[in-house]
């Protein structure tokens, strides 16, 4: 298993990525690219194109897609990671390399609620949250970066106190709810605070996700206001249609639905979004490691099932989990183009699927057969270990 400092390899570096057959963008406005040729330096995009018109000279390293798709890195908008690769949640490690093998790229830490001795004091839930942000800039678990450090709301905390968190490079809050905090008033106005200082904030939303939490119902999440409707389709358990419909309806924050929940309202939510033409604040998560464990095929498997189940176009299915929300959670990656982060999946249809193509197959609910992953430019996992094993897969020709 390999574990990465944040920075990539020293020297400048120049990725050709050519004999693309699919390349979706990410872009929800504009899912598929007219291009075959992607190219990457020092680990940002910096062409896109036929491969007539794109410069290929002096690359160091050149990979042939060989005519499979190329995609965005998969990002999970919603963990709870603990240590590095470890979670005590199910005691296991590799958890993270487990899901760089379904094609995540990035994470997004909705609070470290399962470190053992969690401190619940305003002092102590500072320091956890100023740790977790260092460990995982320091540290990358097989590459994936993990955007961490995630504090749960207390009552006695006051606006200095996220300030203070901003100032040592916090920029998350854990799950409102997840913490003493759990009634409307009180959350609006620490989540108030947290936005003034450039703090994001996500709810949790539904029933109780294990013994200790609570009901957070549309009232509280439509008073609190946060950023992000975390697991919108509940953390298992799902609110009333009724309320869902009332917290698309009733504000204007991102829709995050996850793996850890309950499908049939996972559905309903996609259809509401559809509805108002607003499937741009959908996003997409795991809620992983939790009690229904591990899942390292989630966001490959909440794309099968949104576009299956849900009769979304694949190519946009793939959009909320990569450009949806790179641009809700405002990251540098998500999406193919010039500037972004070179992070990308190789995929292609699993064998044997009865699907004609990779888009088909996972309209018909098929899992995608991932060949590669590449994070900032340098490849981090060839055939994948947990997905189907693709049709296609791409080729190193040199690097």
């Amino acid at each position: 298993m390999a574990h990465d400092a944040s920075a990539g390899s020293t020297g400048p570096q120049k990725l050709v990525i050519r004999n693309i057959g699919l390349l979706l963008s990410g872009a929800i406005e504009n899912p598929i690219l007219d291009a075959d040729t992607v190219v990457a330096e020092n680990g940002r995009i910096t062409a896109i194109g036929r491969a007539k018109d794109v410069d290929q000279e002096h690359a160091t390293h050149i990979i042939d897609a060989n005519g499979t798709a190329l995609t965005p890195g998969l990002i999970d908008s919603h963990v709870h990671p603990v240590a590095g690769d470890w979670t005590p949640r199910q005691n296991q490690i590799g958890w993270i390399d487990s899901n760089l093998n379904g094609g995540v790229t990035t994470m997004i830490s909705a609070g470290e609620v399962h470190t053992p001795g969690r401190p619940r004091d305003v002092i102590g839930l500072k320091a956890l949250a100023i740790s977790a942000q260092r460990q995982f800039a320091n540290f990358r678990p097989s590459g994936v970066k993990v955007h961490a450090g995630a504090p749960c709301i207390e009552q006695e905390m006051v606006e200095q106190d996220f300030k203070d968190l901003a100032d040592a490079g916090v920029t998350l809050l854990g799950e409102v709810g997840l913490g003493g905090v759990k009634d409307g008033p009180t959350a609006r106005r620490m989540v108030a605070w947290a936005r003034k200082y450039g703090i994001q904030s996500t709810i949790h939303t539904g029933g109780p996700s294990i013994p200790g939490s609570g009901l957070i119902d549309a009232d509280v999440v439509l008073d609190a206001d946060t950023d992000v409707v975390g697991h919108i389709n509940g953390g298992h358990t799902a609110l009333p249609d009724k309320q869902i419909r009332c917290i698309c309806e009733g504000c204007k924050r991102g829709l995050e639905i996850v793996h850890n929940g309950n499908e049939r309202a996972a559905i309903y939510t996609l259809r509401l979004a559809r509805e108002m033409n607003e499937l741009h604040r959908v996003i997409l998560g795991t809620d992983a490691p939790a009690g229904s464990g591990v899942q390292p095929l989630g966001i490959a498997r909440m794309v099968s099932m949104l576009s299956s189940l849900g009769e979304l176009p694949a190519e946009q299915a793939i959009c909320l989990a990569t450009g949806n929300t790179a641009r809700m959670r405002k990251l540098d990656c998500g999406l193919i183009e010039v500037g972004r982060a070179a992070d990308f999946v190789f995929m292609d249809k699993a064998q044997h699927s009865a699907g004609e193509n990779l888009l088909h197959s996972i309209e018909l609910g098929d899992l995608p057969g991932i060949g590669m992953v590449v994070i900032d430019g340098q490849i981090k996992c060839q055939r994948s270990r947990n997905t189907p094993p693709a049709t296609r897969i791409p080729t190193i020709i040199k690097g």
